[in-house]
């Protein structure tokens, strides 16, 4: 299995940051990876969804934990790289206000390590922009 986490601090408190996760239609405004995000229900643990990303290229995802105002974990498939992505997104309350935001991924597969490392690459720039725009939202 391959990992990678990376944090970062925002101003924001995590309901403001909580909001654009579970408001997938806006998840291209945080996250340049993503073209499109759509669920085939509420935004909770089990619900389904299909992920467009730039080049059209479309994979199903699935929320697979949930919690309110603490974050979430989705798990994609990639069949044609023969691996499994999870990223856990949690929310933790920093001292003297604001909030820092952790994404942490985990890759299972026999190209995990290619894998995780594209699917990563951009973590620090997606972070930044969700934590601005949530700020942007006070």
């Amino acid at each position: 299995m391959w990992t990678y986490e990376h944090s970062v601090e925002t101003q924001a408190d995590a309901d403001a940051v909580f909001a654009l996760f579970s408001d997938v239609s806006r998840w291209p405004q945080w996250n340049s990876g993503v073209e499109r995000m759509e669920l085939d229900g509420p935004f909770a643990a089990g619900t389904g969804g299909t992920m467009t990303i730039p080049g059209g290229e479309t994979m199903a995802s699935k929320l697979i934990w949930v919690e309110e105002g603490h974050g979430f974990e989705d798990e994609t498939a990639v069949p044609d790289a023969g691996v499994v992505v999870r990223v856990r997104h949690t929310l933790e309350a920093v001292d003297g206000g604001g909030t820092r935001i952790t994404f942490h991924c985990a890759v299972d597969g026999p190209g995990a390590a290619e894998v995780g490392a594209m699917v990563t690459a951009d973590f620090p720039e997606v972070m930044a922009a969700l934590g601005a725009l949530a700020e942007g939202a006070r």
